[in-house]
């Protein structure tokens, strides 16, 4: 399973978004928001590109993952390690 963080789709860049991640603004723009975006991620970066999920899904379906079985792969920038407590 490919857990995503922010990814730049229409679904991201759009005005019911921008609202959700601008709730101070009546009217958010992309540029109003993005910035907000990276909340999200470790890492600072906004979102990730489709084709960084397309990598991942590739890998996956390709000889070099045939002992990969019943793993989370995150795909988040570290999202998932900024908003939960990690412990080695």
């Amino acid at each position: 399973m490919i857990h995503p963080t922010n990814c730049n789709t229409p679904m991201l860049q759009s005005a019911p978004m921008y609202r959700s991640f601008r709730p101070d603004l009546e009217n958010p723009t992309r540029e109003d928001a993005e910035p907000a975006f990276a909340v999200q991620q470790a890492f600072p970066i906004s979102y990730v590109e489709p084709g960084d999920i397309s990598d991942t899904v590739l890998f996956l379906a390709s000889d070099e993952s045939k002992y990969v079985t019943g793993m989370q792969m995150r795909v988040d920038a570290g999202g998932y390690l900024k908003w939960h407590d990690y412990h080695v």
